[in-house]
């Protein structure tokens, strides 16, 4: 549904909105917002793209002397939060990101984004459309409010109350998704302790994006309510399952057709799908960087916890990084298992996306699925099949995004260059901090 400037300006009033939230993310996938008071003078600014920011300050941006720019808002993502006091109700709208001389900035990784789906469309394709499975974990607050690694529950996979003592706050998440106009499709508890799952239903990838980072807000904001932090961060404790965001991927044509489904083809997929797939698992090493943009993502894609680390694919086996879910139709899709939630959405999403059209373009093969348990091979077994691993450091990650030019062009200049700049200072930073487990392990020895 198209919402107008006039719904909101009617919203606003019946709904008592005193406040809003203008939201944009950075490079790292943050979610940033400006607040204003929603009075006439600004509500008219905002409705006219006239309202500006300093972007110095964020990161990956642009530099203190050239630091004016605009907020465009996208209309269709207004909302009102269910969270308010007596002072009124507070709205959000997601913007993009635009220089003074009204031209969108390359540094906006949702502009980025709106630029790889004009490339796709170039190509004949009407749609990209993306099902994502973010996980988190709920740790307890201590008494100061600061997080702890404390689980509030011992619950696994599917587990429920008593075992799982965040049923509660997992309903009540859901409940505001779902007043936000999220169609939310399942929640439960997942592998680890302390470790939640909460799936919407697949749109177009720019909308499901857009959802990704309001949902973020939502359970970080819901779990505070119940006494408890909500992180996305990839591997939060030793020894458990990390948290993964898998995506699951279809390209759609101009008849509103599943390009990925093809009845006469081998396992019903079309050699669109397979070239898709074929460009996917051709660019993975170097694209790795991306979807699994921090030191922690790496304690997480190691042999053992569920966490796809080797670049293969197959229909229902789980263990390599690609899996075709059952269902065929609509609903055919590519699932690329590594990523986790600590990736910017936007710039994952446009990476993949390129390098599947990649793929069609150059008309890829993809290569023989492997259904055997991908864990339980040997290193020459893997070997003889051409099987690779990811890459096991962001160090290693982002050595291999720099020879990527399909990877690079899909960020394009501004935002590899400055991701590629904060990746080598938190990699350096990484490299000479000397951890408990150095102290354990060398102090007496040596």
């Amino acid at each position: 549904m198209t919402i107008t400037p006039a719904d909101i300006l009617r919203e606003v009033k019946e709904k008592n909105v005193t406040f809003l939230r203008l939201m944009f993310t950075d490079i790292l996938g943050t979610l940033k917002n400006v607040e204003v008071p929603a009075t006439e003078e600004q509500l008219e600014k905002i409705l006219n793209n006239k309202m500006m920011f300093d972007g110095s300050s964020i990161e990956g941006f642009v530099r203190i002397n050239e630091s004016d720019m605009y907020l465009y808002p996208d209309l269709d993502t207004w909302i009102i939060f269910p969270w308010g006091d007596e002072n009124g109700k507070v709205a959000g709208l997601i913007c993009d990101v635009y220089n003074p001389d009204g031209t969108p900035f390359a540094g906006d990784p949702r502009g980025n984004l709106k630029r790889a789906l004009t490339h796709m469309e170039a190509t004949g394709f009407k749609s990209f459309n993306l099902g994502p499975e973010p996980e988190f974990f709920l740790f307890k607050l201590d008494e100061k409010g600061n997080p702890t690694l404390e689980v509030n529950d011992q619950g696994g996979y599917f587990d429920l109350a008593p075992i799982d003592s965040a049923d509660n706050t997992r309903r009540e998440i859901v409940n505001v998704l779902t007043d936000l106009g999220f169609e939310v499709e399942a929640s439960h508890h997942e592998v680890a302790v302390g470790q939640h799952e909460i799936d919407f239903k697949y749109t177009n990838v720019l909308e499901a994006c857009d959802n990704i980072q309001i949902f973020k807000l939502v359970v970080k904001t819901i779990a505070r309510e119940h006494g408890l932090y909500a992180t996305f961060m990839a591997k939060p404790k030793f020894g458990i399952n990390g948290s993964g965001m898998h995506c699951n991927m279809s390209l759609f044509n101009q008849e509103g057709n599943n390009a990925f489904y093809d009845p006469k083809g081998d396992l019903e997929l079309s050699e669109t799908a397979y070239h898709f797939l074929g460009g996917i698992l051709d660019h993975a090493y170097n694209f790795t960087a991306i979807t699994n943009p921090t030191v922690n993502s790496y304690k997480r894609l190691v042999p053992g916890y569920e966490a796809p680390v080797y670049i293969a694919w197959a229909g229902r086996n789980r263990s390599p990084l690609v899996r075709i879910p059952a269902s065929r139709g609509k609903g055919t899709r590519l699932e690329l298992r590594a990523v986790d939630p600590t990736a910017n959405p936007y710039l994952a999403l446009a990476v993949l996306l390129e390098c599947g059209l990649d793929g069609i373009e150059r008309k890829l093969d993809a290569p023989a699925p492997v259904e055997n348990n991908i864990y339980m091979m040997s290193g020459d077994e893997r070997k003889a099949v051409g099987i690779t691993d990811l890459p096991s450091t962001l160090h290693n990650a982002v050595k291999a995004l720099r020879e990527d030019e399909v990877v690079k062009a899909a960020l394009g200049e501004h935002i590899y260059t400055n991701f590629v700049a904060t990746k080598k200072v938190e990699w350096a930073s990484y490299a000479q901090f000397v951890s408990q487990w150095e102290i354990d392990n060398y102090l007496y020895l040596y």
